[in-house]
C-alpha cells in the first residue's frame, strides 16, 4: 500500500529553520520524482520543490536559496530543510509523488512562521 506521512511542522519565528520529513512506504522514493507542495489559507496549492529520480532538484523562485530538498534512500524518506523562514511561508506542506499512475499525497504538516 502506497503511503506518504509528513512530519516536522510547527511554529517558528521569522528567520528560523525547520526540517520536514516525508516517510514513504509501498514504493521506493529513489525511483520516482518526489515533490513538496504547500497551501496557504485561501490560496491554491503551490509546488515548492522537486527531487527527481536522478537526483536533480528544482525550487520555486520564492524559496530558492532558502529551502533544500533531499532524500535518504536507506530510510526511504524525503526531507525539506527550510531556513530563513518568512511569515509568507506559513502553509500546510504536503509530500507528493505520482506512483503507479496515481497522484499520491500525504496528510500534510502545518508550518506557521510568526513572532
Amino acid at each position: 500500500q502506497v503511503r506518504l506521512v509528513e512530519s516536522g511542522g510547527g511554529l517558528v519565528q521569522p528567520g528560523g529553520s525547520l526540517r520536514l520529513s516525508c516517510a514513504a512506504s509501498g514504493f521506493v522514493v529513489s525511483s520516482y520524482n518526489m515533490n513538496w507542495y504547500r497551501q496557504a489559507p485561501g490560496k491554491g496549492r503551490e509546488l515548492v520543490a522537486t527531487i527527481t529520480n536522478g537526483g536533480s532538484t528544482n525550487y520555486a523562485d520564492s524559496v530558492k536559496g532558502r529551502f533544500t530538498i533531499s532524500r535518504d534512500n536507506t530510510k526511504n524518506t524525503v526531507y525539506l530543510q527550510m531556513n530563513s523562514l518568512k511569515p509568507e511561508d506559513t502553509a500546510v506542506y504536503y509530500c507528493n509523488a505520482r506512483v503507479f499512475t496515481s497522484n499520491r499525497w500525504g496528510q500534510g504538516t502545518q508550518v506557521t512562521v510568526s513572532s
